[in-house]
């Protein structure tokens, strides 16, 4: 089993940059706000956590293809 190593680095309140060996991403929001993330490879995500037992709300775009997760 692989070791997956990650860096993250706080820029400004609720800005983040992640570090990995293949990919860097930068991600927006905080735990109360929807957060936006963007990765170089091309991978792009949205997560909106709604209150109560509404769960969250996720969507990923890969290269042209969308793709929408409710849980």
């Amino acid at each position: 089993m692989g070791l997956a190593h990650r860096k993250s680095f706080r820029l400004l309140p609720g800005v983040r940059m992640n570090v990995r060996r293949r990919s860097v991403s930068f991600v927006t929001g905080d735990r109360h706000s929807p957060r936006r993330s963007r990765r170089s490879l091309g991978r792009r995500t949205s997560l909106l956590r709604l209150p109560g037992s509404l769960g969250r709300r996720r969507s990923t775009r890969r290269l042209g293809r969308s793709r929408t997760i409710r849980h």
